[in-house]
């Protein structure tokens, strides 16, 4: 027990430490040609450091939202509005894929095109087409990733509330607390942190992975290049399946930020009660049939 909480307090410790050094160092840091630079960035990116100083900031955040609730609210908005605004402009992606998917149809078909050219700037780009048609599955997800805190806010996702919709609003809240501390967090630290080094695995030489100190890190900075991988499963299939990873990276970092937006307004509807139920919640709402047909009818 003992251990255990001295390992707490030294990552605590350590996250502090390591967040100024970082701030006061950034030139430094972000001196990607030094390859130490690059591994020190890499095992903090994934350390317990690094989690002590975002469980120190939100519990920061949420002492001083006991004292001024008005704070508090701001944060959920501000949270909120980061996740409304990533998934209405990733959610184009759709529309993208969809466009990309009939072009692709109907080139093949009509004019039987064997590789697509675009041009922006004088600056070529030719693919073959079963490129185009293998890179589908990056618009996919795309939105599967960076809508998913879009999609919590919008309360849009799958639930199963076989007692929950019965219980009262002070009840609803409480849970909702405990569950974002014990299941939602936890899980959403593991996807980053195993998401981070399975990241910079495909990205770099020697690999990396979570059980590597700083000194063994530091250790294969000797022998660092850059291998960014880009294989493809077919020959002429898409072949920038690393962009996948930053996905990942994307989705636990945006839903990390909502778990803690949902446990603070959480926390604030139980304060203030019923009446605060979805208050300053910012939700898209399609319009009916009958409301589009009376708006054209009124211009």
């Amino acid at each position: 027990m003992t251990d255990f909480l001295g390992w707490v307090f030294n990552s605590l410790w350590d996250g502090i430490y390591g967040f100024f050094w970082t701030i006061l160092h950034i030139g430094q840091v972000l001196n990607f040609s030094e390859a130490e630079n690059v591994f020190r960035f890499i095992y903090y990116g994934g350390s317990s450091a690094l989690l002590g100083f975002v469980l120190i900031l939100a519990t920061l955040v949420f002492i001083a939202g006991i004292f001024r609730p008005e704070f508090l609210w701001g944060v959920v908005r501000r949270i909120e509005g980061i996740s409304n605004f990533v998934g209405r402009a990733a959610a184009w992606a759709g529309l993208i894929m969809v466009l990309q998917q009939t072009i692709i149809v109907f080139l093949q078909s009509i004019f039987r095109v064997s590789d697509i050219g675009i041009g922006p700037g004088g600056i070529a780009f030719v693919q073959p087409l079963g490129w185009y048609g293998d890179g589908l599955k990056f618009y996919n997800a795309l939105v599967v990733c960076l809508c998913c805190s879009y999609t919590f806010v919008q309360g849009g996702h799958v639930r199963v509330d076989l007692f929950y919709a019965g219980w009262s609003h002070r009840k609803k809240r409480i849970s909702d607390m405990i569950a974002t501390l014990v299941f939602m967090l936890p899980s959403l630290f593991l996807i980053w942190f195993y998401g981070w080094f399975y990241l910079w695995r495909h990205m770099i030489t020697p690999p990396v992975s979570a059980s590597n100190s700083l000194d063994q890190m530091l250790a294969r900075a000797r022998a660092f290049r850059w291998d960014v991988q880009t294989f493809a499963a077919s020959p002429s299939g898409f072949n920038a399946y690393f962009l996948f990873k930053f996905l990942l990276i994307g989705f636990a970092a945006l839903m990390i930020l909502q778990a803690f937006a949902f446990f603070y307004r959480s926390y604030l509807e139980l304060r203030e009660g019923p009446e605060s139920a979805g208050k300053y919640q910012e939700k898209d709402v399609l319009d009916s049939l009958e409301e589009l047909e009376q708006n054209a009818h009124g211009a």
